[in-house]
C-alpha cells in the first residue's frame, strides 16, 4: 500500500527511480544499474518533480539517497553527452534542478555504495551528511572525455581539500579516491563496510529525527545559505564555461571515443 505524507505520494516501487518513506525519511534509490546509475534526462527529470513533490511534505524529517546495484552515480550518461541536449537550463541552477538540497527545507543524507563519477559528484556536495562503504571511489572524468568540470568542483571546494580536489579535476580519470582516503580528504564525514551501509544511514536520518523539526530546518538554512552565497556568481560562470565549450571539438571527440573505446584525438590549442 502506497504511504502517504502531507498529501504527497512519494512512493515510486519501480523504473529508473525509487522512493519510499520509512519513518519519516524518504529514501531514494537511484535505479539504473545497467548503466552505472548514469544521469540522463529521465532520470534527472524523475528526481525534479520527487523533489517538487516532496517540498509539499511536511511529514518528512530527512531524505537518504543512494544506488542500486554496485555502483552509487556514474555521473552523466555519456551517450547523452555525444548529442544535442533539448532541455538545459539558463542557470547552474536550473541546471542543477535533480539535487534535492536547495528545494528541501530537511537534511539530505547521501549514502555512497560504489562509484561516484562526474556528475554523481553533484550529489556529494550537495548532502548535509555524506557517508560511503568502504567499496566507494571517487573521481572526475570530465577533461578525460573532452567536458569542463566547473560545476561539481566549486560545490566540492568548500568541503575537502583543495590539493586533493584539483588532482581529481586536473588527472580526470587517471585519479581515483578510495573511500578512505575520500574520508581524510573531507569528502566524506564517515566510512562503513558495505553490508552496514543502509543500516548506519538510517541510524542518522533516525538522530535528526528526535530534534526539533524547526530548530533542524532553520540550522540547515543558515549553513546553506551561507555556503549559496559564497559561489552563486561563480556557479553561473561555470556553467556559462561549459555551455560554451560544447562547441568545440573536444567536447565532441571525447565521448565518441569514449564510446569507441579509442584513444581521443584532442584538438591542438
Amino acid at each position: 500500500m502506497s504511504r502517504k505524507i502531507g498529501g504527497a505520494d512519494l512512493e515510486r516501487p519501480d523504473g529508473v527511480l525509487l522512493s519510499t518513506v520509512v519513518d519519516g525519511t524518504l529514501v531514494v534509490t537511484l535505479n539504473r544499474p545497467e548503466s552505472a546509475n548514469a544521469l540522463d534526462d529521465e532520470l534527472m527529470d524523475a528526481l525534479a518533480d520527487l523533489w517538487r513533490a516532496a517540498a509539499g511534505a511536511p511529514g518528512l524529517r530527512a531524505v537518504l539517497l543512494t544506488g542500486a546495484g554496485r555502483a552509487f552515480c556514474a555521473g552523466a550518461d555519456v551517450s547523452m553527452l555525444s548529442v544535442p541536449r533539448v532541455k538545459v537550463g539558463d542557470t547552474a541552477a536550473e541546471e542543477l534542478d535533480f539535487l534535492p538540497g536547495p528545494r528541501l527545507g530537511v537534511p539530505v543524507i547521501v549514502a555512497v555504495n560504489g562509484v561516484c563519477a562526474g556528475g554523481g559528484l553533484h550529489f556529494v556536495a550537495d548532502a548535509d551528511i555524506c557517508i560511503a562503504s568502504t567499496a566507494a571511489r571517487f573521481l572526475d572524468p570530465h577533461v578525460s572525455v573532452g567536458q569542463v568540470s566547473a560545476l561539481e568542483p566549486l560545490h566540492l571546494r568548500l568541503r575537502m581539500r583543495p590539493d586533493v580536489l584539483a588532482r581529481l579535476v586536473l588527472l580526470g580519470r587517471h585519479e581515483s579516491l578510495p573511500a578512505e582516503r575520500a574520508e581524510r580528504a573531507g569528502l566524506v564525514s564517515e566510512v562503513v563496510e558495505p553490508d552496514a551501509l543502509a543500516g548506519r544511514a538510517m541510524e542518522l536520518a533516525a538522530m535528526i529525527g528526535r530534534n526539533s523539526p524547526e530548530a533542524v530546518r532553520l540550522s540547515r538554512r543558515a549553513l546553506r545559505a551561507f555556503e549559496e552565497r559564497l559561489i552563486a556568481a561563480d556557479m553561473d560562470l561555470g556553467w556559462e564555461l561549459i555551455r560554451r565549450h560544447r562547441h568545440h571539438p573536444d567536447a565532441v571527440e571525447g565521448p565518441a571515443a569514449f564510446l569507441e573505446k579509442r584513444e581521443p584525438k584532442w584538438a591542438t590549442s
